[in-house]
């Protein structure tokens, strides 16, 4: 497929800029920061992070999954990282569907039954920001003292606004 290629071709390019020092495992900022696969959204750029600044957990709505939830403790028991930044974002795809149509179009295009499985849609960005953190500050494996904030992210204006509810230390 040319597609492939044409990631064998940019990394060609790109590796003939990399840095010839070698980057810490751990992050150096020790923060995570959970968000959106979605490809508008660039955590890197939004926060001004570098290589090595942070871990990026990221999945469809950037949910505080059992699956981000692992890699969250991994990044702070076995990397030292120390706080957790939520974001997720305006016009998000998450609020367009509920489980019940996405179980059906599974079982349509692919014909298997999907229903055992959340796939974590949400109404409403900022309640949903709220929800995740309050999860993630719920949890046995996440300590009360790492601080914890959440954030919606403007897809047109490409600002971050803290949402009031879901600032945790």
């Amino acid at each position: 497929m040319r597609l492939f290629d044409e990631f064998i071709n940019a990394n060609i390019e790109y590796a003939k800029t990399h840095p010839t020092e070698e980057l810490a495992g751990p992050p150096v900022k020790k923060v995570a920061v959970l968000t959106c696969m979605d490809a508008r959204l660039d955590p890197a750029k939004i926060l001004g992070l570098r290589a090595g600044d942070a871990h990026v957990i990221r999945n469809a709505g950037g949910r505080a999954s059992e699956d981000a939830v692992r890699s969250l403790v991994i990044s702070q028991v076995m990397l030292g990282t120390q706080a957790i930044v939520v974001i997720h974002h305006t016009d998000c795809g998450m609020v367009r569907f509920s489980n019940d149509e996405l179980w059906d179009r599974v079982e349509h295009h692919y014909g298997v039954d999907a229903s055992d499985m959340d796939f974590l849609p949400f109404d409403e960005v900022g309640p949903s920001v709220v929800e995740d953190v309050r999860i993630l500050r719920d949890h046995p494996l996440i300590p009360d003292t790492i601080p914890i904030r959440g954030y919606v992210w403007n897809v047109r204006t490409g600002f971050l606004e803290e949402v009031p509810d879901a600032h945790v230390n």
